[in-house]
């Protein structure tokens, strides 16, 4: 295993340096392919272009497991001073997918090794697009890559967590994220004359307000949503006012019934809100994936693997659910699944910051633990 934590370093920094964007990996695609065909008995093929499936065949008759991991980076310019950071301006992994990548070679690594003399199926799933919603796994899904699949599992890496720690959560994971831009149109004009004209920011100013009441009134308290109002735009000068407002944000659920109602409540709200002041609108939706709702055995097979990598005691609960958006739910949605989150906090490496920032970074060490996790869903699941 010593030498897989050299070669799992080696992978993740390379990935690390030539990150691509979401439906773009063609190179990391195809550097992906490259590092597989070096391993025996796997079977390659391309479901999209920029995706990779591996499958690993044994002999006897089995349950089949998918394990996944996504490749694509994110448009933001990296603010480390890694020795080995992007070198591709204004696009950086700052969402770990470099990392998933590395450790899922890594397991097909060390399982392609130990030969067909096993039960059952294992299939590799290198997947494109997870940023972009709905994401590549509603690709890979139409594709028929879950077809036969009896679990699919996924590591996310997390800086809320030591590296050493796995964290594991049933039922409701992930949320379902919804973006909005909402388009209010008024009446222009000058700013020293405001009641000649019908002022889209003020208008747009009670929208934004009346929208918190969809949270904190129109929803249960019991599963309730996050709404964020993100950016506002209107007007171009100090004198004029401008005959229209764009009002942008997002809304993450967890429950199917709730997502729907509050999409529904946001469109009633805007529009009453503009036919009080004469105004109308307008709004677009961006409906991203659904909420990842782990399955409760594969839960239960993630925590088995878990404590047999990284001990009881380092097993740890999530417990809230989390409100980023992750399409591993086209998966869940037609098999029973689990993603996790993997540990790659290290204080000695200075403030641990989110993902999606520009100075995430992640301890090493812990891809050696995600790499002996899907190894042993394998072995438990796809055993000898």
């Amino acid at each position: 295993m010593k030498d897989l934590q050299k070669q799992l370093i080696i992978w993740r920094r390379h990935l690390h340096q030539y990150p691509e964007l979401s439906y773009h990996e063609v190179e990391t695609a195809a550097y992906v392919e490259k590092q597989l065909q070096t391993m025996p008995n796997l079977h390659l093929s391309k479901l999209t272009e920029t995706s990779v499936l591996a499958v690993l065949k044994g002999t006897k008759p089995g349950k089949t497991i998918a394990l996944r991991a996504d490749m694509d980076a994110l448009p933001i310019q990296e603010e480390t001073d890694l020795p080995f950071q992007s070198k591709h301006a204004g696009v950086m992994h700052s969402c770990g997918h470099d990392a998933h990548t590395a450790m899922l070679l890594g397991a097909a690594r060390e399982l392609s090794a130990r030969g067909t003399d096993f039960a059952g199926e294992i299939r590799f799933i290198f997947q494109h697009g997870e940023e972009v919603a709905p994401g590549g796994a509603v690709d890979l899904v139409a594709k028929g890559i879950m077809n036969d699949v009896d679990y699919i599992f996924a590591l996310h890496v997390h800086p809320d967590y030591e590296t050493g720690q796995i964290a594991l959560r049933s039922g409701k994971m992930n949320a379902a994220g919804d973006d909005f831009q909402i388009t209010v149109r008024g009446k222009g004009g000058h700013a020293s004359e405001p009641y000649k004209a019908i002022d889209p920011l003020i208008i747009g100013t009670e929208i934004v307000a009346a929208l918190q009441t969809i949270v904190s009134r129109k929803m249960p308290t019991f599963d309730t949503p996050v709404l964020s109002v993100t950016m506002f735009h209107c007007g171009s000068a100090p004198n004029i006012i401008d005959d229209q407002a764009k009002i942008g944000g997002t809304i993450r659920s967890h429950n199917e019934r709730v997502r729907v109602a509050s999409r529904e409540q946001l469109e009633k709200i805007v529009h009453n809100v503009c036919l009080m002041h004469g105004a109308t609108a307008s709004v677009d939706w961006d409906l991203g994936c659904s909420a990842v709702i782990n399955d409760e055995e594969a839960t239960a097979y993630a925590e088995q693997a878990a404590i047999a990598v990284v001990g009881e005691m380092r097993t740890v609960p999530i417990p809230e659910p989390l409100f980023i958006a992750e399409d591993f739910s086209a998966y869940t949605e037609v098999v029973p699944g689990a993603m996790q989150l993997l540990g790659v906090y290290n204080k000695a490496l200075g403030d641990p910051y989110p993902l999606h920032h520009a100075k995430f970074r992640l301890d090493e060490r812990a891809l050696i633990n995600g790499s002996r996790y899907f190894i042993q869903l394998a072995e438990d699941l796809c055993p000898t």
